[in-house]
């Protein structure tokens, strides 16, 4: 008998893609797909089979956020340019209802945020209770592309080490589930995926001659991101590593992760505020 296609999965997305400090980066295979033994087809039909589960617990999420409740999840994206993080939030977090999530792709600051310490406008972009935040790179930019292109000393930049698994620790603490995920691709996919933004004029705008530079920095890159799944895989806040180019893995790789992160809160359908059979009456009086 064929097994269903949520049976591919042997060993559970969050348990096979959980950072474990002291692993080595570099032998992590970009076109791996740890846990699964389905193909692409069996994960297009599995993540098409997650989306009205999904919808449903981010939904309840929400409606719990509306009756005053104070849990809320955040999924936090890191990975190189061409990683897939645009397609993840287009192809998982566009399956819920958009008007529960807070998306926010973070750039380079701007004049007013550069003129406060580098959470503040990471705090003003926290997901309110009853909804999913979707980061878009992050606070951990800071020992990545401040790291690499040396825009802070050493010292400097080495201190936000223990600051991020501090403000994480606070998140987490205020009723936020973390879930962080660095998306992992092959210089050799990052190039092909380069090259098609070229072949394709709809895709130009997507180009930025700065991936290329950032091409000449692999080296530095795979370092800092080394260290920091090292250093900021935490309890509360752990880094899930997850192969980027297979774009299909990678899609339902996250969406496990999500839907997993939303069945952790264990949430009903709020109970009703008010006599639902004295409603029922008034309704059908009008």
């Amino acid at each position: 008998m064929a097994k269903k296609p949520e049976q591919l999965w042997t060993t559970p997305a969050g348990d096979a893609l959980r950072w474990v400090p002291g692993t080595d980066l570099s032998a992590l295979d970009p076109a791996a797909t740890p846990g699964w033994t389905g193909d692409r087809s069996d994960g297009e039909k599995l993540l098409a089979a997650r989306a009205p589960e999904l919808a449903d617990l981010q939904q309840r999420l929400y409606a719990h956020g509306r009756t005053g409740g104070d849990r809320s999840v955040l999924l936090v994206l890191e990975g190189l340019d061409t990683a897939g993080k645009g397609g993840i939030v287009r192809h998982v977090v566009g399956m819920v209802d958009p008007q529960g999530v807070m998306h926010r792709a973070f750039g380079v600051p701007t004049q007013e945020e550069k003129e406060h310490g580098y959470l503040w406008r990471v705090r003003n972009a926290l997901p309110r209770p009853g909804h999913l935040g979707v980061f878009d790179r992050s606070h951990h930019e800071q020992v990545l592309v401040v790291r690499v292109d040396r825009l802070e000393p050493e010292k400097t930049w080495r201190a936000h080490y223990d600051e991020l698994n501090e403000f994480e620790a606070e998140v987490a603490a205020s009723g936020t589930v973390i879930v962080k995920v660095a998306l992992i691709v092959s210089a050799a996919e990052q190039k092909r995926r380069l090259a098609e933004r070229l072949d394709r004029p709809d895709k130009y705008w997507k180009y930025d001659p700065s991936d290329v530079d950032v091409r000449h920095q692999l080296p530095q890159y795979m370092a800092a991101y080394q260290e920091l799944l090292d250093r900021t895989s935490t309890q509360v806040a752990p880094w899930y590593a997850v192969p980027a180019d297979r774009k299909w893995y990678a899609r339902l790789a996250v969406t496990e992760l999500l839907t997993g992160a939303l069945r952790s809160l264990d949430l009903g359908w709020p109970p009703a505020r008010f006599d639902v059979e004295a409603e029922k009456a008034r309704l059908a009086a009008s």
